[in-house]
């Protein structure tokens, strides 16, 4: 595919724009994004803002039909940017335009920004509450492992090694975001614990405040911590297999997101509304660790 690569005010504006949504969200990809070379990181912004774009569809208070028409107008503006031509480009939002250079430069594949819009819709249309495993598998592969599928061809690895770190990366980060945020999530009405294993430790409850209140909720979200330490270990083994300087941001994202499943367990399984995690010196010290020096 060929997209026009001269820069434009409206590119300009565009680059600015996801930038700023980066900056403002105080994600913990920030300082992994960092590391990267400047087109690299260009890339991986646009590649952040849509994602966050979407999720803000998927979360925002809208009746369910407004959110799966403005997640549609996402889809014909991703099938607009792989189309091609002066004239698509034109017509599009500037996220959407930020990711046009990143697209042709790094080949981002359009099957996996269509399974990240995917995800949000099981979202738009929930709320989802205690899916099955395959369901939450599902649902992991595209808000997260689609998400890293993309990520490595921004950071230079479009190959099965590297989708081999998204996979399993993808799903210990979701897994460790959905314990973390169970008391969240309820306040939208959502619980993503897996039936399967409310149903093992004797939770016949969906509803989420329900659920949160059980005696038996800790044994649940040990289960599901120690599945995520699973996959941390999966992905651990596939970066081995990686160049490292590539693979630098995916790296210091794993360790970040050990040290909030660690803190997740230290505190235990009860005060769901006591925020943990590692600060933001702790943070920026892994980007130094692991990602530079």
């Amino acid at each position: 595919m060929s997209l026009a690569a001269s820069e434009t005010p409206q590119d300009l504006e565009a680059s600015e724009s996801v930038q700023q949504v980066v900056v403002n969200s105080g994600t913990s990809f920030f300082w992994a994004m960092r590391l990267l070379p400047e087109n690299r990181r260009k890339g991986m912004f646009a590649i952040y803002a849509f994602c966050r774009e979407v999720d803000d569809i998927a979360d925002e208070p809208a009746p369910k039909a407004a959110k799966a028409e403005a997640l549609g107008k996402w889809r014909a503006e991703i099938e607009r940017l792989y189309a091609g031509g002066a004239d698509n480009l034109e017509a599009l939002s500037p996220t959407a335009r930020a990711l046009a250079e990143p697209i042709a430069e790094f080949s981002l594949r359009k099957q996996d920004f269509l399974a990240v819009i995917d995800g949000m819709e099981m979202d738009a249309a929930g709320p989802i509450q205690g899916p099955t495993m395959t369901e939450l598998e599902r649902y992991c592969d595209r808000v997260a492992c689609a998400v890293g599928r993309l990520s490595v061809h921004a950071f230079g690895v479009p190959n099965a090694k590297g989708y081999a770190v998204a996979d399993t990366l993808g799903h210990a980060l979701q897994l460790t975001n959905i314990l973390r945020d169970l008391h969240e999530d309820a306040k939208t009405d959502r619980l993503y614990l897996p039936v399967e294993l409310l149903e093992k430790h004797g939770i016949g409850e969906r509803r989420p405040e329900k659920v949160l209140n059980h005696p038996a909720l800790p044994a649940v979200c040990e289960e599901l911590a120690q599945i995520a330490r699973g996959r941390f270990e999966e992905a651990a083994a596939a970066l081995k297999q990686c160049t490292r300087r590539e693979m630098r941001p995916a790296n210091v994202m794993m360790r970040v997101y050990r040290k909030i499943l660690d803190a997740l367990e230290a505190r235990g399984w009860k005060d769901l509304d006591r925020e943990v995690g590692p600060s933001k010196a702790a943070k920026i010290w892994i980007a130094l660790r692991y990602g530079i020096i």
